[in-house]
C-alpha cells in the first residue's frame, strides 16, 4: 500500500481525495494523510517515514509549498514531491522542477490526471527503493565476497533497477516553434529567453489543461506525452489549444514583427517508459523511446508552419472526431515504406 500526503490549505480538497479515490482506498491500494500547512506536513512526515509521496500546494500558510519541497528534498530523499497548485505559470513550473518536483498538476484538479500521476511516481519510488535495498545487502555482501564479484553485481543491479521500464500505449507530441531562431540570432539573450518562456508558458497551459506531461524541453520545442483514456484524442486538443492561443499572445517590441507560429508532429501506439540514462554517470531521465516516438519527431520535422500531422493509424482512430486532409506520402528515415501523412485541420 502507497502512503500519500496531502499538504494543502484547502479544506474541501481532503473529501474531494476521499470521495475521487475511495475506491483505492477501500481496497488497501492508497492511504492519504492530510495536512492544511507546511509546518504540519513537516511533522507528519517526522511521524509517517513511510510516506511515499507528497502532493503539496504552493501557496500555503506557516511554510509555503516550495519551501517545504526544499525541506523534504533535505530530510526525505526519496520522497518524491507532486506540485498541486493553481499557480501554474511557467516561473513556478521551473522554481519547483529545480527545486527537486517530480512534476506538477494545475488546479482545477483533473482527478484522472492526477491518478496517472501518483501511479507514475509511486512506480518512480519504488525503483528508488529497490536500488537502495540492492545497495544495502551488496554492504553485507562485501563481508563475504570477492571485491571484483561484487562490483560486477552492483552495476548489474543499479542498470536492473534504475533502468527498468515498461511498455505503454501512449501519444507523443512534438511542437515546435517556427523560425524562433530569427528572434534568437539578433535579440539579447535575456529577451530572448523571456520570450520563449512565454511561449512555453502558453504551450504548457494547454498540454496540462489536456492531461498531458511535459517530457521535456529541447531548444524551442516541447516533447509532451498523453496516456490514459482517449490520449491521442486530447493530444490533438491540446496541440490545436497551442496553435490557437499562441496566436493570441501580445506582440513585444523585441519580436521585430515575427509572428509565434508551431509545426506539430502527433503520433501514438505503444512506446517503451522509463529511466533512460547512464549508469555510470548516475545520470537517468524518466522518458519515452520507441518507433512511435521517432515517427512522432519526423512528422513535427516535415510540418509547415501551423501544421498539425499524423499517420494514417492515427487518423483511422479520430477520422469521425476532428477534420482532416490527406497531406501525401512521406518517406521517414529508417522506414521502407512511405507513410500516408494527413493534417488535421480542426
Amino acid at each position: 500500500m502507497a502512503k500519500i500526503l496531502v499538504a494543502d490549505d484547502e479544506p474541501d480538497l481532503e473529501l474531494l481525495i476521499k470521495q475521487k479515490f475511495r475506491r483505492q482506498i477501500r481496497e488497501n491500494k492508497y492511504e492519504f494523510i492530510f495536512s492544511l500547512n507546511g509546518r504540519d506536513a513537516l511533522n507528519k512526515l517526522q511521524q509517517n517515514p513511510d510516506v511515499d509521496v507528497v502532493l503539496s500546494d504552493i501557496n500555503m500558510p506557516e511554510i509555503d509549498g516550495l519551501t517545504l519541497l526544499n525541506k523534504i528534498r533535505e530530510s526525505n530523499p526519496l520522497v518524491k514531491t507532486v506540485m498541486v497548485s493553481a499557480y501554474g505559470d511557467m516561473e513556478n513550473i521551473r522554481t519547483a522542477m529545480n527545486r527537486g518536483a517530480f512534476d506538477f498538476v494545475c488546479k482545477p484538479v483533473n482527478f484522472n490526471d492526477l491518478e496517472l500521476t501518483i501511479e507514475k511516481t509511486i512506480q518512480h519510488v519504488g525503483e528508488l527503493k529497490e536500488t537502495l535495498k540492492a545497495i544495502r545487502e551488496n554492504h553485507i555482501l562485501r563481508m563475504y565476497v570477492d571485491e571484483s564479484v561484487l562490483n560486477f553485481m552492483s552495476r548489474l543491479e543499479f542498470e536492473s533497477a534504475l533502468l527498468a521500464n515498461e511498455t505503454i500505449e501512449a501519444t507523443v507530441a512534438f511542437i515546435d516553434i517556427c523560425s524562433f531562431t530569427s528572434i534568437s540570432e539578433n535579440q539579447p539573450a535575456d529577451g530572448v529567453i523571456r520570450i520563449l518562456n512565454k511561449y512555453f508558458d502558453v504551450m504548457v497551459k494547454e498540454i496540462i489543461a489536456q492531461g498531458g506531461h511535459i517530457d521535456k524541453f529541447i531548444g524551442d520545442a516541447i516533447m509532451a506525452v498523453f496516456r490514459g483514456d482517449f490520449h491521442l484524442d486530447r493530444a490533438i486538443e491540446a496541440c490545436l489549444s497551442v496553435r490557437s492561443e499562441l496566436e493570441k499572445v501580445p506582440k513585444e517590441p523585441i519580436q521585430n514583427g515575427f509572428s509565434p507560429k508551431v509545426s506539430i508532429g502527433v503520433n501514438s501506439g505503444e512506446m517503451i517508459c522509463g529511466n533512460i540514462g547512464s549508469a555510470t554517470l548516475r545520470r537517468l531521465d524518466y522518458t519515452v523511446i520507441g518507433d512511435v516516438v521517432n515517427t512522432a519527431q519526423r512528422l513535427q520535422s516535415v510540418a509547415g508552419e501551423g501544421q498539425i500531422l499524423i499517420c494514417s493509424s492515427s487518423y483511422e482512430k479520430i477520422k469521425e472526431s476532428f477534420e482532416c486532409r490527406k497531406i501525401g506520402e512521406f518517406t521517414f528515415k529508417n522506414k521502407i515504406h512511405p507513410s500516408i501523412v494527413y493534417e488535421v485541420l480542426k
